[in-house]
């Protein structure tokens, strides 16, 4: 048998579900902070697939103050070591303590290792985990199998597709 192509075992996820989900991060996370009443001080989004679950669950929790770190371990679909190429705030993060670090997946789990060894007291939290990364995240909504490729809606384009059987 042939090694699969990656949308051969492809997890499709359109702008409704990902909203769904990062809707259901957003409530298993509701009160689970270390600050006054459960809550966060703050959310920091990997980018850039962070970026969309991290806006929505900033927005259920009414957490006000969000930020970025950029850390590249992609090109394009082929992985790479991971870096940090911008940093949050220092002020605001220092060891994490009280932080969301919110990604859209955990795959190899490199990626939340390098940001867990930065800022270690943070909530690592994501909407879709691998089992090979799933130790490195405190909170997820769906696992899936390592050798699935999930495709997001901001890497797609609608476009025509030849039917599986034939032609009219």
């Amino acid at each position: 048998m042939t090694d699969r192509l990656p949308h051969e075992k492809g997890f499709h996820v359109s702008w409704d579900q990902i909203h769904r989900d990062a809707r259901a991060l957003a409530w298993r996370l509701d009160k689970q902070g270390p600050l006054e009443d459960g809550a966060w001080k703050a959310v920091v989004a990997i980018t850039r697939g962070g970026m969309a679950p991290a806006m929505i669950v900033s927005r259920e929790l009414d957490i006000r103050t969000v930020d970025t770190i950029s850390v590249k371990s992609y090109d394009h679909q082929s992985r790479s070591s991971a870096k940090v190429l911008k940093s949050p705030d220092k002020e605001l993060m220092g060891d994490g303590e009280g932080v969301l670090i919110i990604d859209d997946l955990v795959d190899s789990g490199k990626t939340l290792e390098l940001v867990r060894s930065l800022f270690p007291k943070a909530h690592f939290a994501t909407v879709y985990a691998k089992p090979m990364g799933r130790e490195q995240v405190d909170t997820f909504i769906t696992e899936v199998s390592q050798d699935t490729w999930i495709f997001f809606p901001w890497d797609m384009a609608l476009q025509y597709v030849e039917p599986y059987r034939g032609k009219d």
